[in-house]
């Protein structure tokens, strides 16, 4: 879903269109030219240059058939010429004015569902840094918006079937029009730091409740993103060279990491806020199934006032709003995250084992 993709989705059918018009009049005139140059023996060019007048109706008269059989191929000749000309005319405006007319309605159509999105997130930029954040949020089920300038990306996301705004990410407008004031999170992964700070300045503005990741390109930017009012700052050059840090002296830790990220282990990690109707508040982690039953390792909870618990042990007493941090299987994690908001499905799995044993 993007700005564009009704019409994009159209243009093939239209451009075959208007390719065939053209071909069709390329056509009549290399028959033209023929006809006049075995007919009336006038050379190539000549032949071509009457042709071309034929068709396009200009008709200078410094040139005319002097034969009889020359005629008759003329006069069939412009019939067919004429019926070319104007089939191909009307092709390409029927093209596009059908293309504008799509485009349009397309547009109204999905800045009205834009309008209506809520909680989603916004990602500001498509290039090396965020064509990797698509990719990693496309598995996922979380709603999102890229907002991007450049056609060549624009296109390579639409193919992708990516929500695309195509817009500068830098304006006020565009922020607003991609639901920055409803939006849950955003990212600013332009290539340029002063456009980011820019980016983050005014998303913060508009939503202060918003979640901002930002990208540095220079170590130095790091500091004024989160005075801009950035949550979280992203180095790719300092995170690349740790992690070819980690690679040559710890070449076993890297990989294991590198499966994980690459989900060749089918395990994740993932983060999950406890709400104040869980059955899991206040109880200790080893009276909970998250082990036992669910196969979870919780490698660290952050307390609601900021405290986190590293490898916590089983006497961890979990509280509201407390978010674990766990690594495991997709399902179990999904079955955690619905423990972790309600009571609801802690009965179901012990009833569920119950039945089993």
């Amino acid at each position: 879903m993007s700005l564009l993709p009704t019409g994009k989705r159209s243009l093939p059918g239209n451009n075959r269109r208007i390719v065939f018009a053209i071909l069709a009049v390329t056509v009549a005139i290399c028959l033209g030219t023929v006809g006049f140059y075995v007919i009336e023996g006038w050379s190539l060019l000549d032949s071509l240059y009457v042709a071309a007048q034929t068709v396009t109706t200009v008709g200078y008269g410094d040139l005319t058939p002097a034969t009889r059989n020359g005629r008759i191929f003329s006069t069939v000749f412009m019939l067919i010429a004429v019926g070319v000309v104007l089939y191909a005319l009307t092709s390409a405006v029927h093209a596009i004015v059908q293309s504008e007319l799509i485009a349009t309605f397309g547009q109204r159509r999905q800045s009205r569902k834009m309008s209506k999105l809520r909680d989603h997130f916004i990602i500001c930029g498509a290039g090396r840094v965020g064509s990797h954040l698509v990719r990693g949020l496309l598995g996922g089920s979380e709603t999102f918006i890229v907002i991007e300038k450049d056609p060549q990306k624009v296109e390579e996301l639409l193919d992708q079937g990516v929500i695309v705004l195509v817009r500068d990410a830098t304006l006020e407008e565009s922020l607003r029009e991609a639901g920055v004031e409803h939006a849950r999170g955003l990212a600013a992964c332009l290539p340029d730091d002063a456009d980011n700070v820019y980016v983050v300045l005014t998303a913060r503005d508009l939503n202060p409740q918003l979640h901002i990741v930002a990208r540095a390109a220079e170590e130095q930017a790091e500091s004024k993103l989160i005075r801009a009012g950035a949550n979280r700052v992203v180095a790719p050059t300092i995170i690349g060279g740790h992690r070819m840090a980690m690679a040559l002296t710890k070449p076993a830790v890297h990989d294991f990491l590198g499966s994980i990220t690459a989900n060749k282990l089918e395990l994740a990690f993932e983060q999950l806020e406890v709400g104040a109707s869980s059955d899991l508040v206040g109880r200790k982690l080893s009276e909970t199934n998250i082990r036992s039953e669910l196969d979870i390792v919780v490698v660290s909870i952050r307390r609601n006032h900021g405290q986190i618990l590293f490898n916590p042990g089983g006497d961890a007493v979990i509280e509201n709003g407390d978010v674990l941090i766990a690594i495991g299987h997709a399902e179990s994690l999904m079955k955690l995250a619905t423990m972790a908001k309600s009571r609801s499905l802690v009965h179901t799995i012990s009833t569920a084992k119950a039945v089993d044993e």
